[in-house]
């Protein structure tokens, strides 16, 4: 199985090619490392350059700098929030600053992750088998980078479980490293993980029952953007109003994207292959 290394994350972050983009549609979109982030990202870069003309720029940047930079215009828009618990205390000191508009994917996971063959089935569990679940020579969760909101979560599961483990932070394809690399040798592993992503059509793996809900329910994701964005470009709202995805869609992309490691060129696959689904939301826009 191919992983995307730090490299061809960036190609994420590069043109796809232009079409006679106009002047007045250069767009800025804020995006983060998530892999559903980043297919979908490369996604709308390609269907709005190549298709209708625009110029569009992703700028990968951390949590807080996404936010406070759509609240100042810095970006024009980003296509990820959760909501209703992941995602607010990014959105509270800007919420009369960003638009959030409508969801594009309903019923989020998130929370911690072992194999399926890992026997336990909740974190409280964990307490007792610790030294079951080791990362570089002791017991630990490894999680992604530690602005993300999981990783706070994270830290609060471990206060409220009393579970003598820490967290270890990396990035997201690091921890993607660990997780194959311990399932392939039948080693129990912990991460931090969630819904929607390609591991769990790559791996049999199962959430940790979560009984003080630290994780929160299911959340949808929404797209939001700057001020202004509504009235300067309505038909653009209206497209991303219009678009939805769900676990086959999105699942699909994220995993064409890993399968050929780049993801301009699996999201032009994917695009290939559902022009269907692309066209309802070009439709309902125009409708």
């Amino acid at each position: 199985m191919k992983k995307l290394s730090a490299t061809l994350l960036a190609l994420g972050v590069m043109s796809a090619g232009t079409v006679s983009a106009a002047s007045d549609k250069s767009l800025t979109i804020g995006t983060n490392n998530w892999a559903e982030n980043i297919a979908v990202a490369n996604m709308w870069k390609i269907l709005l350059e190549e298709e209708h003309g625009y110029d569009v720029e992703l700028s990968d940047v951390g949590k807080s700098v996404l936010y406070s930079g759509l609240a100042s215009g810095d970006f024009d828009l980003s296509l990820e929030i959760w909501l209703p618990t992941t995602d607010a205390p990014f959105l509270e000191p800007y919420r009369d600053r960003i638009d959030v508009h409508d969801v594009w994917y309903e019923g989020t996971g998130l929370g911690l992750v072992v194999p399926a063959f890992a026997d336990i089935d909740s974190i409280p569990e964990l307490q007792q088998q610790a030294e079951d679940f080791q990362y570089q020579g002791r017991p630990a969760i490894l999680g992604i980078d530690s602005g993300s909101s999981i990783a706070g979560l994270t830290e609060d599961a471990i206060e409220a479980y009393e579970l003598p483990m820490n967290q270890v932070n990396s990035s997201g394809p690091a921890m993607m490293a660990a997780l194959d690399s311990a399932y392939r040798r039948d080693e129990p592993i912990v991460v931090t993980l969630w819904s929607p992503h390609w591991a769990f059509a790559e791996y049999d793996l199962k959430y940790l029952e979560d009984p003080e809900g630290v994780y929160g329910d299911e959340e949808d994701i929404y797209w939001m953007a700057r001020p202004g964005l509504d009235e300067e470009d309505p038909w653009l709202t209206s497209v991303l109003n219009a678009w939805k995805m769900d676990d086959d869609s999105l699942g699909s992309l994220m995993a064409r994207i890993e399968e050929v490691g780049d993801p301009v060129e699996g999201a032009k696959g994917w695009i290939e292959d559902h022009r269907a689904l692309i066209d309802e939301w070009f439709a309902s826009a125009s409708s």
